[in-house]
């Protein structure tokens, strides 16, 4: 079982080693890179190039490690032995089946993404240890051990907003994935716009890795965010001439699409501003 990438996803020579020495070793794999690099996405990929079935687990900040596994409903079970419904006396009623559950249980290999694992409180992995590690866990209020039946390949996704702890990471093989350099970047837009003209293209990048490489820039656009601003020149059926700039640093066309936040559109209206005092 091996991942050579898709014909929809291009996977550089060092993520496709990542991925397959994760499979090998039987380990999760961290993948770590900017919002907007394919990192949930290449768990899609895997699954679908291995022809699994993918179990997606999005983490938030109030999500807890527990829930990964089951939820124990007592509030029902209390409501329901109030009016005497029969279902109180199995236990099992009131059990919901987590997201590991589910790919534990899973009579054929499974795949599980635990997306964005950063934003949960720090405790989160280390309380997700022995379960990824061992393949199972413990249900108290049954007495019941649930074991995976196929262990499932695990992808964890993180944006490197925190730390995680060195016993977690030591279960894990890891991967950085980089920001495309502009020959993948050219391959990316390949898959998504087989028929672009390469004069735009060639425009649009060198103006959007000069945007990237601005000093001062609070948040940098990512590959998601060129391929949503190319979509966006070839409905407005622009050229590369349409995107000549007034002024060195002025802002883009259609700058919505990489610039999120007012601190950075202001920047570049100062840049372009001072471009213009120069001439």
């Amino acid at each position: 079982m091996r991942f050579e990438g898709t014909k929809n996803y291009v996977a550089t020579d060092d993520l496709t080693v990542a991925v397959n020495a994760a499979i090998t070793l039987e380990r999760p794999l961290l993948v770590k890179g900017e919002p907007g690099t394919g990192k949930t996405e290449l768990a899609r990929q895997i699954a679908d190039a291995l022809g699994l079935t993918m179990i997606e687990w999005n983490i938030k900040s109030t999500t807890k490690a527990q829930q990964g596994l089951y939820e124990y409903d007592a509030v029902s079970r209390l409501r329901d032995s109030q009016l005497g419904d029969a279902r109180v006396h199995d236990v099992k009623n009131y059990i919901k089946p987590g997201k590991l559950w589910q790919a534990f249980d899973a009579d054929e290999r499974m795949l599980l993404l635990i997306d964005e694992i950063d934003k949960a409180d720090i405790e989160f992995p280390n309380d997700l240890l022995q379960e990824l590690d061992k393949m199972e866990f413990h249900v108290y209020e049954t007495g019941e051990t649930i074991r995976a039946k196929q262990r499932p390949i695990v992808i964890i996704t993180s944006n490197n907003e925190k730390e995680l702890p060195d016993a977690f990471l030591r279960r894990c093989f890891f991967h950085y994935i980089r920001f495309p350099d502009a020959d993948t970047m050219q391959a990316i837009i390949d898959v998504h716009f087989p028929n672009i003209k390469k004069t735009l293209v060639e425009a649009a990048l060198t103006q959007f890795y000069e945007l990237r490489e601005t000093p001062g820039l609070k948040k940098k656009p990512s590959t998601s965010e060129v391929l949503d601003w190319l979509k966006l020149l070839l409905a407005e059926d622009l050229d590369a001439s349409d995107l000549r700039r007034d002024g060195v640093d002025a802002l883009p066309k259609l700058h919505g699409a990489l610039l999120k936040n007012e601190q950075d559109v202001h920047l570049f209206e100062r840049l372009a501003f001072m471009a213009r005092g120069r001439r």
